[in-house]
């Protein structure tokens, strides 16, 4: 064997040494990309549920506190309609009449039957009767009538999702 055949196969072993190694070589990098992409896309979803759940919260939240606010606004108007019946005058201030304290009533139980639900609505329309004059209803009545919407708003507020 002479030089330049010794050269030739060198150099032919090197050339298909190089050509294997970079073929596995871009291989894994396939799969070592193929591996991140999944991994960033698990993170990602992971993230967007994150958030979702996050944003779902808030929303229940504001849904809970509008309820409340509206739930206590309800309350107070029928406790001031209650003093206003019993004394002939309302316990919002010096010269509100009872009539006064009746449309704020009504105002609180607008605001009722747009928030809902529907459990919570009755209740208040049941206080509502109970609380007109002539109608039979004693205050033993009433004060069940006024204790049964605050059981139905506990259980709306509790059920907010």
């Amino acid at each position: 064997m002479d030089v330049w055949s010794i050269a030739l196969i060198s150099a032919c072993s090197a050339l298909a040494g190089s050509v294997i190694t970079g073929w596995f070589t871009r291989s894994a990098g396939a799969r070592q990309a193929e591996a991140a992409r999944y991994a960033g896309s698990r993170q990602a979803d992971a993230l967007l549920a994150t958030v979702r759940m996050q944003l779902g919260e808030q929303r229940a939240e504001r849904v809970r506190d509008s309820r409340r606010r509206v739930y206590l606004d309800f309350i107070a108007a029928v406790d001031a309609v209650i003093v206003a019946g019993r004394t002939g005058r309302a316990s919002e201030g010096p010269g509100d009449g009872p009539r006064d304290s009746r449309t704020t009533l009504r105002r609180a139980l607008g605001a009722v039957q747009l928030e809902g639900p529907a459990e919570t609505t009755q209740a208040a329309e049941y206080l509502l009767e109970c609380l007109r004059g002539g109608t039979g209803h004693s205050p033993d009545d009433q004060e069940g009538a006024r204790q049964a919407f605050i059981d139905a708003a506990r259980n709306a507020l509790a059920s907010v999702e």
